[in-house]
């Protein structure tokens, strides 16, 4: 049995699944949000999402985590449908987008990440409380479990994002401009924790706005202007023609 456990754990995040995504277009009503992605990747990468505002970024994410619908393309995950894996898919909003005055502790937020393997209404096994444990300690929150997140500062914040994505244990985590609004030794501790979490095997895809930063933090970039622009090597792919591609100049 023991065996069993840990070639189980050790296939959660194995560098060989693949995301691919297909001819993805997202529409509200009239409005093309997204037209043409087309893109793979795979566990153990860090992905950046370049773009203006209302290029597509937020909606790839989301769509991604199937929280709205595309109106056309296939987006695989392990060679099959997503919809089948979408425990293994976590998302984490803007710190903007989150209520941080809503009265829950450090914990109690990183237990949410559980609720997608035990169900809403389901009790905590011991094996979810030992989740919540570790993905305390991975993140060294361990001695702030018990602070209200309304006094956690912006990095500690994002830190608690990712533990209840390592709670659920999740093996793509999208973000929303996770580096947003954090100061110098927030950003750089974030950095160190996005390096670490995908030499564990984990896939992160992250909406990002400093181009002068993207090569050091993300092995690929995905360049959108509501089109494609241009997917490939972080390094390859930021440079000028690209670049005027999205974010045009003003006439």
């Amino acid at each position: 049995m023991s065996g069993q456990k840990q070639e189980h754990r050790e296939g959660n995040h194995n560098h060989a699944h693949e995301l691919v995504v297909r001819n993805l277009h997202v529409r509200y009503r009239d409005i093309s949000a997204l037209r043409g992605v087309n893109f793979s990747t795979s566990c153990g990468r860090r992905v950046a999402l370049i773009g203006a505002n209302g290029a597509g970024k937020s909606t790839l994410l989301k769509s991604l985590a199937g929280l709205i619908p595309r109106s056309e393309g296939e987006i695989s995950w392990r060679g099959s449908a997503i919809s089948q894996w979408s425990k293994e898919f976590a998302y984490l909003p803007q710190r903007e987008e989150v209520d941080w005055s809503f009265p829950i502790t450090l914990r109690g937020m990183v237990e949410m990440g559980r609720y997608p393997q035990t169900g809403w209404w389901r009790r905590y096994r011991a094996c979810d409380h030992a989740a919540v444990d570790a993905a305390l300690v991975a993140l060294g929150l361990e001695d702030l479990q018990n602070r209200q997140i309304r006094e956690l500062s912006g990095g500690q914040q994002q830190r608690a994002f990712l533990a209840r994505a390592v709670a659920q244990d999740a093996h793509v985590l999208l973000l929303d401009e996770p580096f947003t609004g954090l100061d110098r030794a927030a950003a750089a501790g974030l950095a160190s924790l996005f390096e670490t979490l995908a030499a564990q095997g984990r896939l992160i895809i992250a909406s990002h706005h400093d181009l002068a930063t993207t090569a050091n933090l993300f092995d690929e970039a995905l360049l959108l202007a509501t089109d494609q622009i241009a997917f490939g090597a972080a390094k390859d792919v930021i440079h000028e023609e690209n670049l005027a591609r999205i974010f045009p100049s003003n006439p």
